[in-house]
């Protein structure tokens, strides 16, 4: 599975092949509802054939009433009886089962999708434009794989119909045959268009999703407030129009274009079809059974062909078009842990060591950290700081194996990071940042999240809280701990920006031994003094038992707090500057020097 993939852990740019990745899917259903999936398929195809017999009881009827004969006129009415109330029951049961097989494999498919992306160790494939477009046309086909295998049972008893109509029609006369191959132009087309449409309907995915990312924007409230004071709503929607116009030219000049090639396909099979009849009526001389048969088939041959190729058609744009970026999507999240195949430490001897580290971010070819070499003691308190932009949150998300380095390693007490599982990794790590995620659920869940067996326990997140200086909070809601967090629930409450982080911040303090604690400036909502109290208390905490090693990395602007670290560096234009204590940099004048003077004077 790997030898599709690059040497970098990025999914190949093309989707695996269609039918093994259909194949792919059916497995997937068989697995979850075998036999179901047995029963639906067998009854789909029994269902088809009293319906594709139907033309033979209508021969029989022709025959018996122009020679006068009383047993097949009996006989043909029997099993034109027999064709539609079996028809009816069948279909009915197929329906019924089918129904059930759906109901029970939905949730399967889009908790398998769920977690395939969930489970995905870095987060690339969630900032990489090309992999936006194609797990956002995923996440719309997901909905809708359930229904793919009532397709696939579809096809089948079409096809089975099919099968039975053309040897009704070669009874007659073989040359009849040829009206199946005047058919193929139809099908051909049928299974061209979907792919055509869909090609285009991906094209401008880039501008669908940003014309639904307007539409949230102008009609929900998280950014209402500044959309009404900036005066933008406007601008918002007619850009919004804009995106959608921009995406629907392209999947319109399509759909209008393959539309005209299948017209066309469906005008020589009718040709073929009058021609047929013509053929059997006066130049075979055929009796009214015959011709009634053709004509029966004939109609049938072409209801039963356009249904075969509106379900290929549906196959192909959907299914085939859905499994594909469903294989693609399994193959991705197994390429990311092909080589994890080592444990993570108990405790820390030596500590992380970046060899030679360089990053680029997706998409982009600019280095974000360029050939850094740097070594974090265990048991060390370190202060990472910077300019805007100069890699500091792009080197905790590297130990965080939320990307893996372009080049270079990451090494964990001499072990490549990279080959440790990232589930196990995390287990040993905990942390808090900027860009938190406000999770509304019950204020107890919220922050007992930060550590899932955990997650009900209320005495560890009472502690963790605590840690966190964020006891105010809980003391202000209304039923404390037990409080729905977010206006938009029942009983739910709001809370300030500057709580919300203090929440974060406890939700980062769940785990009371972790290896790693990484603080990307978790308390920028804070004002100085506070932020210094609260991790002056906590670094002095961490260094308070250090049998485990444990190491803290700590990402702030504020060098009031960043200078009670034990060791301090300093990025500058992708690269480490300089490392050390705050004394010795101090001492140097060098970057950290100029950086802390300009931040010391705006105090004065």
């Amino acid at each position: 599975m790997t030898s599709s993939f690059n040497r970098d852990g990025h999914a190949p740019e093309e989707l695996p092949a269609a039918i093994p990745s259909m194949w792919r899917l059916v497995r997937l259903g068989y697995r979850y509802e075998p036999r179901l999936l047995l029963a639906a398929f067998l009854l789909s195809l029994l269902a088809a054939l009293p319906d594709a017999l139907f033309a033979v009881w209508l021969k029989l009827l022709g025959d018996g009433a122009v020679d006068r004969d009383r047993t097949l006129l009996i006989v043909a009415a029997v099993g034109l009886g027999v064709s539609a109330t079996g028809t009816w029951f069948l279909q009915t049961l197929s329906a019924r089962i089918q129904r059930r097989f759906r109901d029970r494999v939905t949730i399967a498919l889009e908790s398998h999708v769920a977690r395939l992306q969930a489970s995905v160790a870095t987060i690339a494939h969630q900032e990489r434009p090309e992999y936006l477009d194609r797990l956002s046309v995923l996440r719309n086909q997901v909905f809708v794989l359930d229904h793919l295998y009532m397709s696939l049972f579809s096809t089948a008893g079409w096809v089975l119909r099919l099968v039975v109509t053309v040897a009704l029609l070669v009874s007659i006369h073989p040359a009849l045959a040829l009206l199946a191959v005047f058919a193929l132009p139809t099908v051909l087309t049928s299974g061209w268009r979907p792919a055509v449409e869909r090609t285009a309907e991906e094209a401008g995915a880039a501008s669908r999703r940003l014309a639904g990312h307007l539409f949230n924007l102008a009609t929900t409230a998280p950014p209402g407030k500044e959309v009404r004071v900036a005066g933008i709503g406007p601008r918002l929607v007619r850009q919004r129009r804009e995106e959608w116009e921009r995406w629907y030219q392209l999947v319109s000049a399509a759909r209008w274009g393959s539309a005209a090639w299948h017209t066309a396909a469906w005008a020589i099979f009718g040709a073929a079809f009058v021609g047929a009849v013509v053929f059997v009526a006066a130049g075979m001389d055929g009796s009214t059974g015959q011709v009634l048969l053709v004509l029966a088939t004939g109609s049938r041959l072409s209801s039963y062909i356009g249904a075969t190729v509106g379900e290929i058609g549906f196959l192909r744009g959907i299914w085939m078009d859905g499994s594909r970026r469903l294989a693609w999507l399994e193959d991705y999240a197994a390429s990311v842990v092909a080589n994890e195949d080592l444990e993570a430490p108990a405790s820390l001897r030596e500590g992380v060591l970046f060899d030679h580290v360089s990053f680029a971010y997706p998409g982009t070819d600019r280095l974000v950290l360029d050939d850094v070499n740097l070594v974090l003691p265990a048991g060390a308190v370190v202060a990472v700081v910077g300019e805007n932009g100069a890699g500091k949150s792009t080197l905790v998300k590297l130990l965080a194996k939320l990307y893996e380095p372009a080049s270079g390693r990451i090494l964990v007490d001499g072990v490549p990071l990279a080959r440790i599982p990232a589930a196990r990794w995390r287990e040993r790590l905990a942390g808090a940042f900027q860009d938190f995620f406000r999770f509304e659920f019950r204020a107890l869940q919220s922050v007992g999240l930060g550590d899932v067996p955990r997650v009900e326990d209320e005495l560890a997140v009472a502690g963790a809280i605590s840690r966190a200086g964020a006891t105010d909070v809980v003391d202000r809601l209304p039923a404390g701990l037990a409080t729905q967090l977010g206006p938009a629930w029942p009983a739910g409450v709001e809370v300030s920006f500057g709580q919300w982080q203090k929440l974060a911040l406890a939700r980062g303090f769940m785990r009371d031994h972790p290896l790693l604690l990484v603080l990307d400036e978790p308390t920028a909502a804070l004002d100085a003094e506070t932020e210094h109290a609260l991790f002056e208390q906590y670094a002095a905490a961490a260094r308070g038992g250090q049998s485990d090693g444990r190491i803290t990395v700590l990402v702030s602007h504020r060098f009031s707090t960043v200078r009670m670290a034990d060791l301090i560096v300093v990025l500058d234009g992708a690269r480490v500057a300089e490392v050390g204590t705050h004394e010795e940099l101090i001492a140097r004048a060098g970057p950290y020097a100029d950086l802390y003077g300009i931040q010391a004077n705006a105090y004065r």
